[in-house]
């Protein structure tokens, strides 16, 4: 686990020195999972955003877009279920006065204990094997693996049933069992497992009391049911269609770690697919499919994601799977995809008293549609996107010795500047006033960083560490036939072109129109 802390450090530092995430109120110490994002990762979040946007509502003629309240009427919560089973199983330990998720905890113990076992073993026998290592066969053959894969299912198998079942007695007893310590104290020393709401609460005006207490919505998902029918009616939508929306939900995470991953101000991504009942299950398993399909777009290795079928399911499903991305402190959920059958829309028709069935010209019935669900975090995106670009290697240097550079490989659509201009050196005058005329002839068309401070191959390693494709740097072979220097940040290959074939190749590296037609393809396929 050291590398991982490590690696989180190292993305954590980096964050703050160029502007991607800084604590939130650091002038005042800081307040606790909760974060700000500089200039940088403002751009880079709102192109995760406008790429999830374009891939979930432009390319699908049936789904549309919304933005509702985070205030909403009291009574949508407890339709929803929220009010009385928005909870997380928490223990104390009475020594370091910190306060655990049970689950968590039993989870980390699996991470840190079974699993890096497992890691030791298969890097072993790689470094044994060489290229002849078969992972797969020595994961389902080796007897020490095949032992502590059967502690890990039985662990899971027993936690799961605890929480299933809401016996927070058997998940005391099995942290007891595996004598997990606090990691601050170092104890044993637990109070007993007890259930705490995660809503934030508030007033309405000057309304005291009951009447005025309202909720920070902890999802974004009700804002889209209690307005599917006026949305359907609206927009003229026949089932199938869907409603997304991008929104800030709030919840009061006790345990809220792992930088940005767990925060209690977040960001969602949501798309609610309404659909006929009894067709419910094949669109969660063409949203499955898709859902990966966009994760693997961003030129993300296979390797980092993978699918955990969820055992105990949530009181509105009928069907769930997460897309796990392994992140720098292991596997953990990024995106959820789920079968909600049609609890939420039954829910607020019982609670508001008005009907908001579905009428179905081409059955002439009426009904409550069923509903699928994607819901992905957009600032676990960000992280994920973060942890997996930013990358150390070496490269040939101007003398042609190696020397060590760090960059931030994101998918081209998704960096904060396209591209930089730079002109060779700051105190020639002419070569200054070129590099301006190119970066106003630019910045109309593409998000551009213009920099002139230091040494170019300094400006070239500045540019790679906030993950800038491509720098144009303008020399005094410019001066004389307008031509630039075209370096790319993965290849680091440097072409000559014209300047006024500088757009059209920027616009060729960084444009999203195709990732967005295989999508299309693939779901339509």
């Amino acid at each position: 686990m050291a590398d991982a802390t490590e690696n989180l450090k190292t993305l954590v530092s980096h964050c703050k020195e160029y502007g991607f995430v800084y604590p939130s109120s650091e002038i005042y110490d800081g307040l606790s999972a909760v974060y700000d994002y500089g200039p940088l990762g403002t751009e880079l979040k709102n192109n995760i955003k406008n790429y999830w946007w374009k891939s979930m509502v432009h390319l699908h003629d049936n789904i549309v877009g919304l933005d509702s309240a985070i205030f909403m009427h009291p009574k949508t919560w407890q339709a929803s279920g929220h009010v009385d089973a928005f909870n997380d199983p928490m223990i104390d330990n009475k020594d370091s006065k910190k306060r655990y998720r049970a689950d968590v905890l039993i989870e980390d113990y699996i991470s840190s204990k079974l699993e890096k076992k497992i890691d030791k073993e298969i890097k072993k026998a790689k470094k044994r094997f060489g290229d002849d290592f078969d992972e797969v066969k020595f994961r389902a053959e080796h007897p020490r693996v095949q032992k502590y894969l059967g502690q890990i299912q039985e662990i899971r198998d027993k936690m799961n049933e605890a929480l299933r079942d809401d016996d927070l007695d058997d998940l005391k007893e099995l942290i007891e069992e595996l004598e997990i310590a606090c990691p601050v104290s170092g104890t044993r020393n637990w109070t007993e497992v007890r259930q705490f709401n995660l809503m934030f609460s508030t007033q309405l005006g000057s309304v005291a009391g009951a009447e005025g207490k309202l909720y920070l919505r902890p999802e974004t998902a009700q804002g889209i049911f209690v307005n599917y029918l006026n949305v359907q009616k609206t927009t003229r939508q026949k089932l199938p269609f869907g409603i997304a929306q991008v929104g800030k939900a709030f919840r009061n995470e006790i345990v809220a770690r792992q930088f940005i991953f767990r925060m209690r101000e977040f960001e969602q991504m949501e798309m609610q697919y309404f659909v006929k009942p009894g067709t419910e299950m094949g669109w969660y398993e063409k949203w499955k499919a898709f859902r990966m399909h966009w994760h693997r777009s961003l030129g993300i290795p296979e390797s980092f994601y993978r699918f955990h079928n969820h055992e105990k399911l949530a009181h509105y499903a009928n069907a769930a799977a997460d897309i796990e991305f392994d992140f720098p402190f292991g596997f953990k959920e990024l995106e959820g995809v789920h079968s909600r059958t049609d609890f939420d829309l039954s829910r607020h028709e019982e609670f508001s008293g008005k009907n908001i069935k579905y009428y179905d010209h081409e059955e002439d019935k009426s009904y409550v549609p069923y509903v699928v669900e994607t819901s992905i975090g957009l600032d676990r995106m960000f992280l994920a996107v973060l942890s997996q670009a930013l990358q150390t290697e070496m490269v040939p240097d101007a003398d042609g010795n190696e020397s060590e550079r760090t960059v931030l490989k994101l998918a081209p659509f998704l960096a904060p500047y396209q591209c930089a201009i730079l002109p060779l050196v700051k105190n020639k005058e002419e070569l200054v006033q070129k590099a301006e005329s190119v970066h106003r002839l630019l910045r109309a068309q593409f998000n551009c960083q213009y920099d002139e401070k230091d040494a170019i191959g300094r400006r070239y390693r500045r540019q790679d560490a906030i993950g800038t494709p491509l720098c144009i740097t303008i020399d005094f072979d410019t001066l004389e036939d307008d031509t630039v220097t075209l370096r790319d940040r993965d290849s680091l290959e440097q072409i000559r072109l014209p300047i006024s074939e500088v757009a059209k190749r920027i616009a060729e590296k960084t444009n999203m129109t195709s990732a967005l037609a295989d999508l299309a393809e693939r779901f339509e396929g």
